[in-house]
């Protein structure tokens, strides 16, 4: 077997590995953070940083939907001054941190990935969070390092080969917009504009 042929297959038992539960977790807690106007933050080292990126890109452009609220994001590695200025004054450790602190309210969502779950950035801004009364979600491969454990809600790709790990991460965010999408064309926006104050528990 070619090494072109054996990186499908093994994806493909990777991508049957996954915990469609866990994923569905994330769906819901996302779709009521947009209705209730919570924040939600994104964060991610390296490629991952990427993959919180393109998160935060679709779930702001491609959910729209005309008289529900859009969803209110920020990606906390996509301001390099900041990013940098943090990095070098505060220690990297505390680039995503730093930036909650500011920012992060009750009910509000951090979500953090990272293939190993051992960032110490990731996992400072994650116990942070926790501690200001946020939703959790972690985004890992591998056996989900200490993040796995820290979380409210885990998805965890069970995987080794760092690659196949962050193809999967993509793909992920990719479904989970496409079923936020779906999620606000069937709801009835009137149910909404009567009431903006409404909250959904």
């Amino acid at each position: 077997m070619n090494i072109t042929r054996n990186y499908i297959s093994e994806l493909h038992t990777v991508i049957d590995g996954l915990s469609i539960t866990d994923i569905e977790k994330v769906i819901e807690a996302l779709h009521k953070a947009r209705l209730n106007r919570n924040t939600i933050f994104v964060m991610g080292n390296g490629g991952s940083a990427s993959t919180a990126t393109h998160l935060a890109c679709d779930l702001g452009k491609n959910t729209r939907q005309k008289g529900l609220p859009n969803f209110r994001l920020m990606g906390l590695a996509d301001n390099m001054a900041v990013f940098s200025a943090l990095a070098n004054d505060e220690g990297y450790e505390n680039v995503f941190v730093q930036q909650l602190e500011s920012f992060v309210q009750k009910d509000d969502i951090v979500i953090g990935i990272s293939a190993s779950g051992r960032s110490p950035n990731v996992l400072k801004a994650i116990k942070y969070a926790n501690k200001a009364g946020a939703i959790s979600i972690g985004f890992t491969g591998f056996d989900g390092g200490k993040l796995a454990s820290m979380v409210k809600i885990h998805v965890n790709v069970p995987c080794s080969c760092i690659e196949q790990v962050e193809d999967v991460h993509l793909m992920l965010e990719h479904l989970i917009t496409t079923a936020l999408r779906e999620r606000a064309l069937a709801l009835d926006p009137e149910l909404l504009v009567e009431n903006e104050e409404v909250r959904i528990l």
